[in-house]
């Protein structure tokens, strides 16, 4: 049985989108644990297409949407025009810059646009946020780094987080950070190499 983590987001046309994008990622991670590989991208591109159409309709700081945007994005192997895309749409923005989740979002990009040294500077921010944050921010200072021992750390704690969780926000298991996280770690020849079921990569 699927248990979906609670979504509370003011109604509109911007929520009937996002809920949309969170289900076709859902069918992407469904397809992605079955093996089928060309489902499951075919999915997330459409994910993509709904957090953009979600992004564009949001009220401002709605910075979720772009960290699903770019997840998905990279899920789908269509990384480099997503990062792109989320750096120009916060380009300017003045909330960005404290936000611990559009900062997710750009150390995400960074890392997919080899711009090293901005990753560490929107890690920080990260720190400011839920332990989520602090974990992810972690292993992705570590891919900056190109530091395996610490990144290896890292996404083994993001992993186990995940793990421990009784919802999941699309209701499929999986640790959706630590895959992505562990594509791009791939790139690099740093990839852990979990032997987790919420981790199929590899």
């Amino acid at each position: 049985m699927r248990r979906y983590a609670r979504v509370t987001v003011q109604d509109g046309e911007h929520r009937d989108l996002m809920l949309s994008a969170i289900t076709a990622e859902g069918e992407a991670h469904a397809a992605l644990l079955a093996g089928d590989s060309e489902a499951a991208r075919a999915a997330y591109l459409r994910a993509v297409e709904g957090y953009r159409a979600s992004w564009k309709l949001a009220p401002p700081r709605s910075y979720g949407r772009l960290v699903g945007l770019l997840k998905a994005a990279v899920l789908a192997g269509a990384a480099r025009d997503a990062a792109t895309e989320v750096r120009g749409a916060l380009e300017g923005d003045a909330d960005a810059g404290g936000s611990p989740v559009a900062s997710y979002a750009l150390a995400v990009a960074a890392i997919v646009l080899h711009d090293t040294d901005a990753v560490t500077a929107h890690a920080d921010v990260m720190d400011g946020g839920s332990e989520a944050f602090q974990r992810t921010a972690r292993a992705l200072r570590a891919l900056a780094a190109a530091d395996a021992s610490e990144y290896g750390e890292a996404i083994a704690a993001i992993e186990a987080d995940f793990a421990a969780r009784e919802e999941h926000l699309t209701g499929i298991e999986i640790a959706d950070t630590a895959v992505m996280l562990e594509l791009l770690a791939e790139e690099r020849g740093l990839a852990a190499h979990l032997a987790s079921p919420l981790v199929p990569v590899g």
